[in-house]
């Protein structure tokens, strides 16, 4: 049996300190009663953001060469990151498998299937934290009748996933467009004064074919773990891809 309690990894991106000094060496632990305390608590509950800050700064032992002192470098980390190491985090804690359950959409069979963690595909950004580019079908039409649709996205933060968790919880479509607005770096010739006052109104102007973009963009662009499985249904025979469900991840198997 393994008595290993601390792994050392490689972020997919890395977190960006104030010098602009890139970190992206990891030396995670293992899961223990603390944690399981830190899971339990409902405060924590009511906001998934803070939950996977207060989890990442219990179990990171070491963040590239950063003193462990608060929980600034979790909340700037970006969301990519964070899930790398939540899965690390249950993979080294509880095992790579993972009972996973999908939905046909050709026939609606419920297919079950385990999933190996530590197998799932990783990208790697080649420095820092990278933007997504995106060009919008319909674009985004200012008070003035301009057209804009060079849009131009940041990555999601810890600190962005607590500030939107309220509305997330209250409806997910809202909950999105709040964590989006705060990651747009430039649409089109909107000045930046007019995109932090129009926020979040902006994703509920755009058609939905241009939020489906916005999802694929995201989807294929941004680094990180990738989710996204292609499933054969046992009934109709159809493959079709489905996301990983990571909603109860952090339980044992």
């Amino acid at each position: 049996m393994s008595t290993r309690r601390e792994f050392e990894l490689t972020l997919p991106v890395g977190y960006v300190d104030q010098e602009g000094t890139v970190h992206r060496q990891v030396v995670l632990r293992k899961m223990t009663g603390r944690e399981e305390a830190i899971l339990a608590d409902r405060k924590y509950q009511r906001n998934g953001g803070k939950l996977v800050t207060e989890l990442l700064h219990s179990c990171v032992l070491r963040l590239g060469e950063l003193e462990h002192d608060g929980r600034g470098p979790f909340t700037g980390m970006t969301s990519v990151d964070r899930n790398f190491l939540l899965l690390k985090l249950r993979s080294i804690t509880f095992g790579p498998a993972l009972e996973a359950g999908y939905t046909c959409p050709g026939c609606g069979q419920a297919v079950s299937r385990t999933e190996d963690l530590d197998e799932l595909p990783v990208r790697s950004a080649p420095e820092g934290s990278p933007e997504v580019t995106v060009e919008l079908e319909d674009g985004y039409v200012d008070k003035e009748g301009q057209l804009h649709t060079a849009l131009t996205l940041r990555l999601p933060t810890g600190a962005d996933e607590e500030a939107v968790a309220p509305q997330l919880r209250e409806n997910p479509s809202l909950g999105k467009n709040a964590l989006l607005a705060r990651c747009i770096k430039s649409l089109g010739d909107v000045p930046r004064h007019r995109l932090d006052a129009l926020g979040s109104r902006i994703l509920a102007d755009l058609t939905m074919t241009d939020r489906r973009l916005i999802d694929r963009a995201m989807a294929q662009a941004a680094p990180g773990v990738d989710l996204v499985r292609e499933i054969e249904c046992p009934s109709c025979g159809k493959t079709f891809s489905a996301t990983i469900d990571l909603s109860n991840f952090l339980a044992p198997a």
